[in-house]
């Protein structure tokens, strides 16, 4: 299983405005700290808007901030959210043309599999992530320091 950028980033989102707390951060500030692109980046944030996960504040000291505590967002309903779909195999599919998958066992077993790994998400809450705040802030600081050194070198 391979989960998209969307939902890889969207975490990563989350992540950084729990650790902000309760200032608000921009999508071009959050890009900056992981060094990701800014226009995919709204892309997600627009969806978490939609979502109700993140609030939008317009104008003058507006930004982003998360519309819940972080012990109320569940990580697996933000993965069901943000991916498409989760066919992991053909037959899970309703154009499936597998010539076997009425004896086939697979699709049970990846089932289960599937259904395990939503489990353990459903467990933990961004809050979780959210455990070593102090550390993620200064690791997101850094990845902040590093892109405007590497956009200085650009400029001269």
């Amino acid at each position: 299983m391979h989960l998209t950028l969307h939902s890889d980033y969207a975490l990563r989102v989350l992540i950084a405005l729990g650790v902000a707390d309760d200032r608000r951060s921009t999508i071009g500030s959050i890009a900056a700290q992981y060094g990701i692109s800014r226009n995919h980046l709204m892309k997600v944030c627009h969806r978490l808007q939609r979502l109700g996960y993140v609030e939008g504040i317009r104008g003058k000291g507006g930004g982003l901030r998360l519309a819940h505590e972080p012990d109320a967002i569940r990580l697996g309903t933000v993965l069901r959210a943000m991916e498409p779909n989760f066919e992991l195999i053909e037959c899970f599919t309703a154009t499936n043309r597998c010539v076997i998958t009425q004896a086939c066992r697979l699709r049970g077993i990846l089932g289960e599999a599937l259904a395990e790994f939503f489990k353990v998400l459903d467990r933990h809450t961004l809050a979780d992530l959210l455990g070593n705040a102090p550390e993620l802030a200064v690791l997101l600081d850094a990845g902040t320091i590093r892109v405007r050194r590497r956009g200085a070198e650009r400029e001269t």
